[in-house]
């Protein structure tokens, strides 16, 4: 089921397989918004919902995690660092209001309210 032109349910579905896919409209709606910026360039979800389960399961995880919310995305654009895309989702109103988190290979995106800001690449 598409959820807009470039997204479709699936891609937010919880990874264990449990069926959580309740993803926030906002999110959608940035991550549509983010993807023009960024030229039309495909944005990749790695990570959206997850259950309460599967995201006490993953390193580094926060119990308060956005992911549990379905407001939340651990995106990739091919082709553009990560420190790039959290740059251009700072200008993006329902991000610059949320969270951005920046890895070595991704970043995370979400729409809470209350803003966050983190980054936890690795220093070489």
């Amino acid at each position: 089921m598409n959820l807009s032109p470039h997204f479709t349910r699936r891609e937010f579905a919880c990874h264990c397989g449990c069926g959580f896919d309740d993803v926030h409209p906002r999110l959608i709606d940035g991550l549509e918004t983010l993807r023009a910026a960024l030229g039309g360039r495909p944005v990749i979800v790695n990570s959206g919902c997850r259950c309460k389960a599967h995201n006490a399961a993953q390193p580094n995880s926060s119990a308060n995690s956005q992911h549990v919310l379905g407001k939340a995305a651990d995106i990739v654009v091919r082709g553009v660092s990560p420190e790039i895309v959290a740059s251009v989702a700072k200008n993006i109103a329902v991000f610059a209001e949320g969270g951005i988190g920046i890895y070595d290979t991704f970043t995370h995106v979400d729409v809470r309210m209350g803003r966050g800001r983190w980054d936890w690449r690795s220093r070489k």
